[in-house]
């Protein structure tokens, strides 16, 4: 009897194989945009399966040449490696492990790594076991699969994308062996922990692909200097959506509890890549604009810089660990400061040097004179940034909030969403739990009211100082003003919500009642308990997120229909099984109209008015005739908003401080959130044909202006109640 069949035929309590047999690998969430983009994954293991047939040749060839070249040849277990490890470990420590790949499948689930001479013993038992149930392929796969190779990455296929970026069966030679080199010490040995450790053992694998002529030895020394592109952060997704992956999370975990993380369930989203980065893109850089205009706050933190030496080090090292990046923003340690330059290291021990344009926004805090609070100085944290000549500045990270959603009008899906500057800072999703005051991008709600009224965009308002009297507020008396202290006299109402005229907005609520604006609220989806039943409602007083908004101006984009947002269009499990998928619910169904269409092409007229004479005029530079849209500004310009749709993309930008103050007294909707818009739009729209609403039946035009038919004529006035008089003499500016 040979030495394999004696071992084969020990009598050793083994466990089954069902966990070979029917492997379930713990694979995490992954989250995709509608075009299957990668832009979230959740769960301990980061980890995909790939079939033995999908894994390109080079790869297993790679993994083979440097664990297991034996491997299609023996039965399980290298007699020689073995008797080696077996002397060692009797002679004082397992210094050679010796294990083929299926010994180290056996080991990986169903022992421990302890270094017994039993464990051994039994690693070779179940080796010979799972050679006799599985195929040679079969057991290859499960390694490929099951391996961990550093960063939470488990598998080739988790691996490639971690650390390269792209599928497995995209990888050179080159990022073939480094994988392959990776099992004997995945922690420590990987290109993003120890890159020079790894590479060294890179070229091992290569050394030992070229001696078993797997490649020659012109492709082992262009492999050997091959750039091989590592992500060194380890893991990064093509899409900037870290809010729309933990919305989606959020709702996976309630469904499918813990399960969530592990089961492979595959999410795709409504989100749509290309407009998704240009929503991003849009926040940061208007966001960093406002900053910038607002002066330098000085630094995140400061700390005592110990003489040159270890402790130095480990101290800048574990400060600027509590400091992650913020996108391209990094923070570094200040080592040197002059009022002229400044020194600083970065995590990854790199000394970069600030000086003259690099240094003009920290002007102030560099002076001598400095306050202590502001004034740079040795140990000081700061933000850097390098431009795309390699040249580096200072920066901060931004203190103000800011959101931006977009929706198809049409369906009700997410298109964009940013719920904030940086979702490494802070989580809170502003698109969806900030309840801010909307200030003037609630008129348009009054507006629609008043069409019902008999009111139309050609109807003249007056324009003029107002003060009402505690009688009207129920409490004191209140005197509306213009935010520019301009007041015109009697104008239009197109040219009144284009213009935002306050006085205009409470002269018509007044002439509605706040009562029946208030009941028309709901039309929109809006929440009559979080709006005030008084004259302050014209002025956006109440309470509304930028999501609600969005769906609240879709009403008008779509022609008066409510849409339902949704996030998620289908859910699969690791087979592919379909767990769910969304059906929305189709427009244009009579019975479900919540605003009549002419009031939904009349007030579109009025906010299409807003952005060619307007106070969003600015957006004429996208060159569309087709955009509509209002401006926001509360109380002390606490929040800046603008909400807008063109075709079928209704989209809302916002942008305030979380512990509400002053954005500035120059600031307005129209400066902090509208370029937001208008950035994204440029992207969003590109390539896009016009949109031109069609004129429903029912309304004509009547000296220049839209005017419900109804209303036409003397005869068809807004009825009359007992203080019409009174409100006719306020409306003309005549004084009782």
């Amino acid at each position: 009897m040979g030495a394999g069949s004696a071992l084969a035929a020990t009598p050793l309590d083994l466990p089954n194989l069902d966990a070979l047999v029917d492997y379930r690998p713990k694979i995490p969430l992954r989250v995709y945009s509608s075009e299957g983009v990668l832009i979230g994954e959740f769960g301990q293991e980061r980890r995909e399966f790939i079939a033995i047939k999908d894994i390109p040749l080079i790869q297993k060839q790679a993994l083979l040449a440097i664990e297991d070249s034996r491997f299609y040849e023996h039965g399980g277990v290298d007699f020689k490696g073995v008797a080696r490890a077996v002397i060692a470990d009797l002679t004082g420590g397992l210094k050679q492990g010796a294990s083929t790949i299926t010994m180290q499948v056996a080991r990986d689930f169903f022992l421990t790594k302890d270094k017994l001479f039993s464990r051994k013993l039994t690693e070779v038992m179940l080796a010979y076991k799972i050679e006799r149930t599985l195929t040679k392929d079969q057991i290859l796969e499960l390694y490929m699969n099951q391996v961990y190779l550093g960063q939470r990455a488990y598998g080739f296929s988790s691996a490639a994308r971690i650390y390269f970026g792209k599928s497995l069966k995209d990888v050179t030679i080159a990022q073939a062996a480094m994988l392959a080199g990776l099992p004997q010490a995945p922690s420590t040995v990987n290109p993003v922990a120890n890159p020079k450790r790894a590479q060294a053992r890179q070229r091992l694998v290569l050394k030992r692909m070229r001696d078993l002529g797997y490649i020659t030895e012109a492709q082992q020394k262009a492999a050997q200097v091959e750039d091989l592109h590592v992500r060194m952060e380890g893991q990064s997704y093509s899409a900037h959506a870290q809010f729309v992956a933990e919305m989606v999370r959020q709702a996976m975990v309630a469904q499918f509890k813990d399960e969530a993380y592990t089961r492979g369930i595959s999410v795709t989203t409504t989100i749509v890549n290309a407009e998704q980065e240009a929503a991003y893109d849009a926040v940061r850089r208007n966001v960093l604009a406002y900053d910038q205009r607002h002066g330098y706050r000085g630094a995140e933190a400061s700390i005592t810089l110990p003489a040159e030496g270890v402790e130095r080090q480990k101290l800048i090292e574990a400060t600027l660990a509590q400091h992650p990046p913020s996108d391209k923003m990094l923070a570094a340690v200040a080592t040197a400061v002059t009022p002229q330059s400044l020194r600083a290291q970065l995590s990854n021990g790199d000394e970069v040097v600030l000086a003259a344009d690099g240094l003009r926004r920290a002007s102030a805090a560099l002076s001598p004179k400095a306050p202590a609070a502001l004034k740079l100085k040795p140990g000081s944290v700061i933000r850097v940034q390098q431009d795309s000549k390699g040249r580096w500045a200072i920066t901060q990270i931004p203190n103000v909030g800011a959101a931006f959603v977009a929706l198809n009008n049409q369906t009700g899906a997410y298109r964009a969403l940013v719920g904030g500057f940086d979702f490494g800072s802070s989580q809170f999703n502003h698109v969806t739990q900030a309840w801010r005051q909307p200030g003037s991008a609630m008129k348009p709600f009054i507006y629609s009211a008043a069409l019902e009224k008999g009111f139309g965009p050609g109807s003249q308002i007056n324009d003029a100082p107002l003060t009402l009297s505690g009688a009207e507020t129920g409490g004191q008396p209140w005197t509306p003003q213009n935010d520019d202290d301009v007041y015109e006299g009697p104008i239009t109402l197109r040219h009144a919500l284009a213009m935002s005229k306050n006085v205009a907005a409470v002269r018509l609520l007044r002439a509605i009642t706040p009562q029946y604006a208030h009941d028309f609220l709901p039309r929109f989806g809006l929440d009559p308990a979080k709006h005030p039943l008084n004259y302050t409602l014209a002025l956006g007083t109440g309470s509304v997120t930028p999501l609600q908004m969005a769906g609240a101006y879709s009403v008008f984009a779509n022609g008066g229909f409510q849409i339902a947002p949704y996030l998620i269009q289908k859910v699969v499990d690791a087979r592919g099984a379909m767990l769910f998928e969304a059906k929305p619910a189709a427009l244009a169904q009579e019975s479900d109209r919540v605003l009549d269409a002419r009031n939904a092409f009349v007030t579109t007229s009025m906010l299409h008015e807003v952005t060619v004479s307007g106070t969003a005029a600015s957006t004429q530079k996208l060159g569309r005739p087709d955009l509509a849209g209002k401006t926001g500004t509360s109380s002390e310009a606490f929040d800046g908003w603008f909400a807008g749709f063109s075709g079928a993309t209704t989209a809302v930008a916002w942008m305030g401080y979380d512990e509400p103050q002053s954005l500035g007294g120059r600031e307005f909707g129209a400066t902090l959130a509208l370029p937001i818009w208008s950035d994204f739009m440029a992207t969003a729209l590109k390539g896009k044909p016009v949109y031109q609403m069609p004129q429903p039946a029912g309304v004509s035009q009547v000296g220049g202006d839209w005017v419900y038919d109804e209303f036409q004529g003397p005869a068809a006035a807004p009825a009359v109640d007992l203080d019409l008089l009174q409100r006719l003499k306020d409306m003309f500016g005549v004084k009782p």
